[in-house]
C-alpha cells in the first residue's frame, strides 16, 4: 500500500458538488493507493503509521492530539509514466480488492479513536485542502 499525507489545515472532498467527507483545523488528509498484493496486514499497520505519524505541529501526531484525518482512495498512486506520455495503471489493485483494504484502513483508525472523514470509492472526487507548511510525505507498508 501506498500513501501520500499532507499536513492540513482543514480538507474536503466532494462529488457533483456534494461534500462527502470534510475535517476542520489541524489533521491530515491522506491519499491510499492499493496495489494487487497488498493485504489486510498492511491496511493495518498503514492505519497505526497513519495515526502515530509525528508530522503535525510541535512534531505532535494525530493520536496525541485527537486531530481528524480525511482518507480517500487514490488509484493514480500507483500510475507509472516511464514509458511514452500515458500512464500505465497496471499495478493499481481492481476496486473488488481496493476498497476493502481502504475500508480496512479507515476502521482501524476508527478503532483505534481517531475521528475520520472519508472520499467516495470509484467517483470523480474533487479534493480542497489547505497544505499546512506544505508539509507532504509518502508512506509505503
Amino acid at each position: 500500500m501506498r500513501a501520500v499525507v499532507q499536513r492540513v489545515d482543514g480538507a474536503r472532498v466532494t462529488v457533483d458538488g456534494e461534500t462527502v467527507g470534510e475535517i476542520f483545523g489541524e489533521g491530515l488528509c491522506v491519499l491510499v493507493g492499493v496495489a494487487h498484493e497488498d493485504t489486510v496486514e498492511q491496511a493495518e499497520r498503514l492505519a497505526r503509521k497513519l495515526w502515530s505519524l509525528r508530522i503535525l505541529d510541535g512534531e505532535k501526531s494525530c493520536s496525541d492530539i485527537g486531530a481528524p484525518l480525511l482518507v480517500i482512495s487514490q488509484f493514480t498512486l500507483y500510475g507509472d509514466a516511464r514509458k511514452g506520455r500515458r500512464p500505465s495503471w497496471g499495478a493499481a489493485a481492481p476496486g473488488e480488492i481496493a476498497e476493502p483494504l481502504v475500508d480496512e484502513v479507515v476502521a482501524r483508525l476508527r478503532a483505534a479513536g481517531a475521528e475520520v472523514a472519508t472520499g467516495r470509492f470509484g467517483a470523480d472526487m474533487k479534493v480542497s485542502l489547505t497544505n499546512d507548511g506544505p508539509f507532504t510525505v509518502q508512506l509505503e507498508v
